[in-house]
């Protein structure tokens, strides 16, 4: 009997994550020009991330393929609504730079560090040891709140150079929303900039492991 192959990329969460390609171009197109219609698809395919997570468990369908097209997009979207308002406030712009390379740097090498490891040795650091990353892996309410309040932060500054909305306590809605999100967005910064230090850490404990293997086997 002939041997059924899986197709990865017919998977429910992949295809879901295509859409979100689809919806994030979509929304990187329009954004200098079309704000409501850049923020649906930056916003679909943002809540589509938690769909499918769900749908990866209920099928049975979790891939390395899909957490990395997940991060990946996760990344780009953020990444490119970052320029965007670097074109949109220049003075800023140093700002905008600086976060974008610690979302993309940190998070690559904490994901492919992750993916090396395997955790083969106890010399590898463990997030959940550090009580701060205990709740925010374990709590998932935590986890949305940081990540809801980080997108919340530039999502703000984006819409405020359109719309400055209806003026509460004195200060234009969107405005009022920056401010009060700003300070989760940064400590979202200072963890993801922990992250790439635990990365680098475990990936240097991978190098010394395979150096003294390799060492090992020519003596």
């Amino acid at each position: 009997m002939a041997e059924v192959k899986e197709n990865i990329f017919l998977f429910v969460p992949n295809l879901i994550g295509f859409a979100r390609v689809i919806l994030a171009i979509i929304s990187f197109y329009f954004m200098p020009t079309h704000c409501i219609l850049a923020c649906s698809c930056y916003i679909i395919s943002a809540l589509l991330d938690a769909v499918d997570g769900h749908a990866a468990r209920y099928f049975n369908q979790s891939t390395k393929f899909g957490a990395m097209l997940d991060q990946l997009t996760d990344r780009a979207g953020t990444s490119c609504l970052l320029v965007t308002l670097a074109t949109f406030y220049p003075q800023y712009t140093f700002w905008f730079q600086l976060s974008l390379a610690i979302d993309v740097t940190c998070h690559w090498l904490y994901l492919h560090t992750s993916m090396l490891q395997g955790k083969a040795s106890h010399k590898f650091i463990d997030m959940s040891e550090n009580p701060i990353m205990r709740a925010y892996y374990t709590n998932k309410w935590l986890l949305f709140y940081m990540c809801a309040c980080n997108e919340a932060f530039y999502a703000s500054l984006y819409v405020l150079h359109f719309y400055s909305g209806p003026t509460i306590l004195g200060v234009e809605l969107y405005r009022l929303i920056a401010m009060v999100t700003m300070p989760t967005a940064i400590v979202k910064t200072g963890i993801s900039v922990l992250h790439g230090f635990v990365a680098s850490l475990n990936l240097a404990t991978i190098d010394v492991n395979e150096r003294a293997a390799a060492i090992q086997k020519n003596e």
